[in-house]
């Protein structure tokens, strides 16, 4: 008896220790070494996950208050993948069901991708199955995947404030093929506000990956 609590209590340890080391951003191969003994401690790779997701809405909540910036958040979606790729041997006892699946892309006329990869890698490593158009994505073919992928949600980013209106052509096409009400649309990207996501017609708006991931779950869970 006395063995299983000393398991337990070095696994919550361990998970803990996943935590903070995601939200210092340390060294990948050193996350990764103590995700391997969270899992041989008894830790599932949902427990991992979790511990993962909670050092990440650190990480989040540090780049609101200005203490993160965007090569932080850049590495923090690094280290998140890289936890991911260590955890795929494990993923059999979360049943191979993801949260969730996405598609996601930069919309047409903009060929910027790091905020989109940032949130497309942190959503994966989190536990979303993603489907990633790429850049310059024509409203056609978020319709298209939407057909062919059914997806939960459908993520848009845009740097550029040209290309802002195609988020809302990718709607205005989504309710003309019969399949808007299938999807919820989640929007983001530097010009992007939760006003101008309101006004064409998006289900959410977030700012930053780690938001991203909050704000899908929830329209999930909620849907």
């Amino acid at each position: 008896m006395e063995s299983v609590y000393w398991l337990k209590e070095d696994k919550e340890e361990k998970l803990a220790e996943v935590k903070k080391l995601i939200s210092d951003l340390a060294d990948v191969e050193i996350v990764k070494a103590t995700v391997i003994k969270a899992l041989n401690s008894g830790a599932t790779s949902m427990d991992v996950v979790n511990a993962m997701s909670s050092g990440l809405e650190t990480v989040g909540s540090m780049y609101e208050m200005g203490e993160y910036f965007l090569s932080e958040l850049i590495m923090a979606g690094i280290i998140s993948s890289e936890v991911s790729n260590t955890l795929k041997p494990y993923l059999k006892d979360l049943g191979g069901k993801p949260f969730g699946k996405v598609v996601i892309g930069t919309v047409k006329g903009d060929l910027h991708d790091i905020g989109k990869n940032i949130v497309a890698m942190v959503l994966s490593s989190t536990g979303f199955e993603v489907v990633d158009l790429g850049v310059d994505v024509p409203p056609e073919k978020f319709v298209e995947s939407v057909r062919r992928e059914e997806p939960d949600i459908v993520a848009m980013s845009c740097l550029l404030t040209i290309s802002m209106d195609e988020m809302k052509n990718v709607i205005e096409e989504l309710k003309r093929a019969g399949l808007r009400n299938r999807v919820k649309v989640l929007v983001g990207g530097r010009p992007i506000t939760k006003k101008f996501a309101e006004e064409i017609g998006a289900d959410e708006y977030a700012s930053n990956a780690i938001e991203a991931v909050r704000t899908a779950k929830s329209l999930i869970t909620n849907s």
